[in-house]
């Protein structure tokens, strides 16, 4: 199929964007590169061995979907463009709200102009808000405790209203869990801007002496050792995911949610070791207080992506970590690293 895919250029898009062309679909980017460097693509390349058409832009800008829709006979869209940070959100609500949601709003506005209407799209499992119990499956309550998080639940009521309204759109909301980890070859690989805002970047930060040392946002949670237990995904499950969700959008029409996760949780103190045993290194750390808008446990249950999509997460936090590390000590200094 021929792919549109937003956001491309970040550590999801491009990681998503290798698998995509690894499964046979032909690939053109779009990204304002807001929060990421067009190097990635030359990275991209690298690894697929394939030439990956980039239009930089805004997918929040009606006329730039519409002109780049409007260049090629598009199958499917991936949109993984968007504000992701949860602290971030927390202090920037009107940004988040109005980036988020008016990229969906003119993306999709577009897309139907066009006579696109299969799209997955890049959701995430804050739509459950702390949740009551775990593992957390799709028919779950839907709550959110940040900013960012909402963007992706009124996204979601978006898409679900759209597809009830025009029976001819197909669309996957797939809820990620805890990305992490790396490309294995070393090439592409999570490259923050400034301080990172997720635990992994950061943690291999401080294991290549970037930085002095971890801050852990709380350890009163009532966790095994008291620190937040997340479901840890490597990018590469992740990606393949979205192939996946790619190659299952005629299954039917409508909106359909599926959560892309292990189904296993791990405290930041689990992973904290887990990077040591991975790099040799020490990673210094102190605990602070807790961080607003965030949940003591939260982990998937993935059934319903295998059972519909096929996908099941096959690697494991420890290789997640071999993969991070690779990526860093190749990249010390990211993308720009040369």
């Amino acid at each position: 199929m021929n792919v549109l895919l937003t956001g491309g250029t970040g550590y999801i898009g491009s990681h998503t964007a290798v698998a995509l062309i690894e499964a046979g679909h032909e690939v053109v980017l779009l990204d304002n590169l807001g929060g990421s460097q067009s190097e990635a693509v030359r990275r991209v390349e690298r690894v697929t061995g394939r030439t990956v058409p980039l239009h930089v832009g805004d997918c929040a800008d009606p006329a730039t979907v519409d002109r780049v829709l409007g260049e090629r006979a598009f199958d499917a869209v991936v949109h993984c463009a968007g504000l992701k940070a949860v602290g971030e959100s927390t202090e920037q609500p009107l940004r988040y709200y109005r980036n988020n949601l008016d990229a969906v709003l003119a993306l999709c506005e577009a897309m139907g102009a066009h006579g696109v209407r299969r799209l997955v799209f890049s959701s995430s499992a804050t739509v459950y808000g702390d949740p009551e119990t775990v593992p957390i499956t799709e028919d779950m309550p839907l709550s959110v405790t940040n900013p960012y998080g909402a963007t992706k639940l009124f996204a979601e009521r978006i898409l679900a209203d759209l597809a009830a309204a025009d029976p001819a759109w197909h669309v996957i909301s797939l809820r990620y869990f805890n990305p992490i980890g790396a490309h294995p070859s070393g090439l592409i690989g999570e490259d923050p801007d400034g301080e990172p805002n997720n635990l992994f970047p950061y943690i291999t930060q401080v294991a290549a002496g970037r930085r002095a040392k971890l801050r852990v946002f709380g350890a009163d949670y009532p966790t095994p050792d008291g620190t937040g237990v997340r479901d840890y995904l490597h990018v590469v499950d992740l990606a393949q995911g979205h192939v996946a969700a790619i190659e299952h959008l005629a299954d039917e029409p409508g909106h359909r949610v599926y959560n892309l996760g292990t189904g296993e949780g791990t405290s930041v103190l689990q992973s904290i070791r887990a990077f040591e045993a991975a790099s040799g290194r020490p990673v210094p750390y102190e605990v602070v207080d807790r961080r607003p808008g965030d949940v003591a446990t939260c982990y998937a249950d993935p059934s319903a992506a295998q059972r519909d999509l096929g996908w099941k997460a096959t690697r494991s936090v420890a290789e997640a970590c071999v993969d991070a590390w690779r990526w860093q000590s190749a990249n010390p200094h990211g993308l720009g690293s040369g």
